[in-house]
């Protein structure tokens, strides 16, 4: 079935459940998108028209059912001779699988589900529904704590012909009434005297009669006491008790009048004035209530008895009578035979009682079959066909046999016991699987060394690395399979990421940058940038003239935080000075190829640049001088010194810096070589150089060398 779709937009997905007249599973409704339970109707039910008439009948008036605690019947079908019927899927436990865990449970807790349980019964019996099958196996609990009855009116479709084969019917003797163990009519109060039984199994975590066999269970249901329940649990308070032993009352005119009565007694039964009431007091119990005796005839026994009882009326009155005129020794010979006449009654009422238990309750011997290697439901198949059946399904893990096959029984093959009898199977599951535990945190060899404990093969662990933000380096930041999931150490491969730390990335020169950029690549980062402002020569105002504690091409990790040095310009004490530098070609009307190097504050050995001239010129070079740091110029004429000219810090802040000399021409070629050229003045042909009279600046002339450019000072300096 898993896997297969039902009409039409059910897609059964897994078994959740079972007993002997259906199976259980869960399903995707694929039209509304939710999860439903559907019950399909076990094959050997499928060819009894009668039942599947009267299983469709009765889960169709479950669905009229709509209440908070009564499981929602939706739908109802058939496909493929499949008879199903589609209801709420609660998730959650059932309340046996509960009381198997924690009985006996709280007070408090029992009377909440109890008064639930009732609460959906009062619905149910005023649209006149009969549960006839309230046990803990049918109660859910889902994870909110919210109790819903399910399977209203499965019950009622077991036909005469099956109560004996199924194991639902059989499985539930211990919750039958006693009028449902006489197989008389079942009504309302029969589902609150199997409330009363739930009630306390939940508090007392037994069932109140036990037996070897489902006919034994139910004499005991119809003949016994139970044990009280505070004498089991002295926990539980007087007034639970006494409505645990109203509901059970063997009687039924003795319980409850209506689940909505009973409902009022558990919701105040907790208050404090009532937990000390006392105790309830039930006469004896009407055996004619309890017990279907046949007609039986001792009218000759019970005749002598009625009239030595009004003999025995007749002598203690005062009317007179021939009878009381008798002689004393004559009455007295009348008393054996009265009580012999009682003797005789009981005797023959006795003797009916053992002839009619007989005929209702001997049941012949079968002989246990091997279900070892068989499926569960072929076991349950086989059981049926001999007129057993399934008893409590332990589930368990076995290596050497396939999920769902049977390995154990209860009662070894060849085994005799009695038709209806419960065989008790042990059934094989998947292999269960462990639940993965949290690695993160751990180093790499902690995490390996868990896994190991958990039985995971060394060589099945593998480990990448990766950055983390969060997680130090060597430390696991994720795993897989993921914490919780549920894995099998012995073939599981677990892949480990261990962190490397922070990311990190290559910082940039940021030198010279102005503050906007530099903070703008720091941002892409994901680095801090922290300023300060300092002075400087080499660097003009506004941008970064240094970068710490990380220089361009160092490692940093995202996050951090990178100092920036601004460029606030020039010191106060510095003096800008403009120079002008007198230049000349080497020859007049010839080119000459002028190059400018200068040292100041900024830096040495700068280049002014170069320029081409064919007349004496005065090139103007913008210097800064700092009173640690004087200025110099050197002219380079044709790739060759030409001269170099100081200028000092205390000069060019006084305005008394040396006006340099103008340098000497030489004369054009057709001159005389013996005659000098001076720049400003005509030669014999007029022409002299008119712009050097406009770019000298008033600077002297020096002699010139046509040899070594210029006139050597005392100091070298060309002064």
């Amino acid at each position: 079935m898993i896997g297969h779709e039902i009409g039409g937009r059910y897609q059964i997905l897994e078994r959740i459940g079972g007993g002997g007249m259906a199976l259980v599973y869960k399903a995707q409704d694929l039209l509304l998108n939710r999860h439903v339970a559907i019950k399909v109707l076990r094959q050997q039910f499928v060819n009894d028209e009668e039942f599947i008439r009267r299983f469709r009948r009765e889960a169709q008036s479950a669905a009229s059912l709509s209440h908070p605690n009564v499981v929602s019947i939706y739908d109802v079908g058939e496909e493929d001779e499949v008879h199903y019927i589609v209801m709420e899927y609660v998730e959650g436990q059932n309340l046996n699988e509960i009381i198997k865990e924690r009985a006996p449970l709280q007070v408090d807790e029992a009377i909440r589900i109890a008064a639930q349980i009732c609460d959906a019964l009062d619905h149910a019996h005023q649209n006149q529904i009969i549960h006839r099958d309230i046990k803990p196996h049918n109660i859910l609990i889902g994870r909110n704590g919210r109790v819903k009855v399910t399977d209203f009116g499965i019950a009622r479709a077991v036909t005469s012909a099956t109560i004996t084969q199924t194991g639902s019917v059989m499985g539930s003797v211990h919750y039958f009434s006693p009028e449902h163990a006489k197989g008389v009519a079942a009504g309302e109060k029969s589902d609150l005297y199997s409330l009363g039984i739930v009630l306390y199994q939940m508090l007392t975590g037994k069932l109140p009669f036990h037996g070897e066999s489902p006919i034994s269970v139910a004499l005991k249901h119809l003949q016994e006491d139970f044990e009280e329940p505070r004498l089991v649990n002295p926990m539980i308070p007087q007034s639970v008790e006494n409505i645990i032993c109203k509901s059970m009352r063997k009687n039924p005119g003795e319980r409850y009048n209506s689940a909505q009565e009973m409902l009022l007694d558990l919701e105040t039964c907790l208050l404090p004035e009532r937990r000390t009431e006392p105790k309830l007091a039930f006469g004896p119990e009407d055996e004619d209530n309890t017990l279907i005796i046949p007609a039986i005839k001792p009218q000759p026994a019970a005749a002598a008895a009625a009239k030595s009882r009004r003999n025995r009326d007749y002598e203690d009155s005062d009317v007179p009578d021939e009878a009381s005129k008798e002689p004393e020794s004559k009455k007295k010979s009348r008393k054996p035979l009265i009580w012999a006449g009682i003797v005789l009654a009981i005797i023959v009422i006795l003797g009916g009682m053992a002839w009619y238990f007989k005929n209702q309750f001997e049941v012949p011997d079968v002989t246990v079959p091997n279900l070892i290697g068989m499926t569960q439901d072929d076991a349950r198949t086989k059981l049926t066909e001999l007129g057993l059946a399934v008893g409590s399904v332990k589930q368990a893990y076995n290596k050497d046999y396939d999920p769902d096959v049977v390995y154990e029984q209860s009662k070894p093959e060849g085994t005799d016991v009695k038709e209806g009898a419960l065989i008790d199977l042990t059934v094989s599951i998947e292999k269960p699987l462990q639940q993965m535990i949290d690695l993160s945190g751990m180093t790499l060899e902690e995490a390996k060394q868990q896994l190991v404990n958990m039985g995971v093969n060394g060589d099945s662990i593998s480990s990448t690395e990766d950055f983390s933000d969060t997680v130090e380096a060597g430390k696991v930041i994720s795993q897989d399979p993921a914490p919780n999931s549920e894995f099998d150490p012995e073939v599981a491969s677990v892949h480990l990421t261990v962190s490397k730390g922070k990311e990190s990335v290559a910082m940039p020169d940021l030198t010279g940058l102005d503050e906007k950029t530099a903070k703008s690549k720091l941002d892409d980062l994901g680095l801090s940038m922290v300023t300060k402002q300092e002075s400087s020569f080499t660097v003009d105002k506004g941008l970064v003239i240094e970068q710490w504690p990380y220089k361009p091409g160092d490692s940093a990790e995202p996050g951090e935080e990178v100092t920036l040095t601004i460029s606030t310009g020039y010191p106060e004490e510095a003096v800008n000075y403009s120079y002008g530098v007198p230049v000349a070609p080497a020859q007049a009307d010839k080119n000459s190829k002028i190059r400018i190097v200068f040292s100041d504050a900024r830096g040495d050995n700068q280049d002014w640049g170069t320029k081409t001239i064919n007349t004496v010129q005065t090139l103007s070079v913008d210097l800064v001088l700092a009173p640690n740091k004087d200025a110099s110029v050197s002219v380079y004429r044709d790739g060759q010194l030409f001269d170099t000219y100081r200028v000092s810090y205390i000069d060019a802040k006084q305005g008394t810096v040396p006006t340099p000399e103008l340098p000497v021409t030489a004369p054009p070629e057709t001159s005389d070589p013996g005659e000098s050229f001076i720049p400003g003045e005509s030669d014999e042909d007029g022409s002299g150089n008119d712009d050097t009279g406009s770019n000298n600046s008033g600077n002297s002339l020096s002699s010139f060398d046509t040899k070594h450019g210029h006139d050597k000072g005392k100091d070298g300096d060309g002064r």
